[in-house]
């Protein structure tokens, strides 16, 4: 078991982790209760009260985060010769089409979002055996296959992050780092959790968003009041 520093005791201490907070409260204590030598991720995990083995209630889609996630986000853009510039003006890291399927069949994956467009799809389909156990797909719902690649590649790059409820009907996703100050972590959050609200499936009966938790890569859970309203 890893020996846990004393920093780190004393500010678990500090706190009490049952305790239920409002976003902001409880993106200062993850911030608090954060030791690590890197910049961790903070991520939120909302469990909803879906059964995702329904089809209707499979709860899928996008936000669009106010300050970013923190991270650099690796962009290949899988397009038809006439789209090239216009995705590498936009951003994209990675441009072209035959040459990196063929390095993607091959095993190359070094990527974080794939954008394509719906001409060159049959293209791309054939690379679902790679793409899909990653999460690499791209997909219309997501706004990853679209006919106007240089704003899908600058949606990615200002913060745009696609989530999808897992089979435990949770839904996992970042949203920053802990060098982010507590504000602006608790409004990318209360954006993931608007664009729940808005997702909920009209077959959902019953409490929709069940719980709600701030963490850290290295921190235990912090409880968020669901019946969060503002980053406040």
């Amino acid at each position: 078991m890893a020996k846990i520093s004393k920093k780190r005791k004393d500010a678990l201490a500090k706190h009490d982790l049952t305790q239920v907070r409002s976003l902001l409260e409880a993106a200062q204590v993850v911030k608090d209760i954060t030791y690590t030598k890197f910049d961790a991720s903070v991520d939120i995990d909302v469990r909803l009260g879906v059964d995702p083995r329904k089809a209707d209630q499979m709860v899928r889609g996008v936000a669009t985060l106010p300050h970013g996630t923190g991270k650099t986000v690796r962009v290949l853009a899988l397009v038809t010769p006439d789209k090239e510039a216009e995705a590498t003006a936009a951003g994209a890291d990675f441009v072209g089409l035959d040459d990196y399927i063929s390095k993607i069949e091959k095993g190359w994956t070094d990527i974080d979002v794939i954008i394509t467009m719906p001409a060159v799809m049959a293209k791309v389909g054939r690379l679902g055996r790679v793409l899909g156990p990653r999460g690499l797909m791209p997909n219309p719902k997501s706004g990853t296959v679209t006919t106007d690649v240089a704003k899908a590649v600058q949606e990615v790059k200002a913060g745009k992050i696609d989530f999808k409820v897992d089979k435990t009907g949770i839904i996992h996703c970042s949203v920053g780092k802990v060098s982010f100050d507590p504000s602006m972590l608790a409004e990318n959050a209360l954006e993931v959790i608007q664009t729940l609200g808005r997702l909920k499936p009209s077959s959902s009966k019953g409490t929709y968003i069940k719980s709600i938790t701030l963490s850290s890569t290295m921190s235990p859970g912090v409880p968020v009041d669901s019946t969060v309203s503002s980053a406040n």
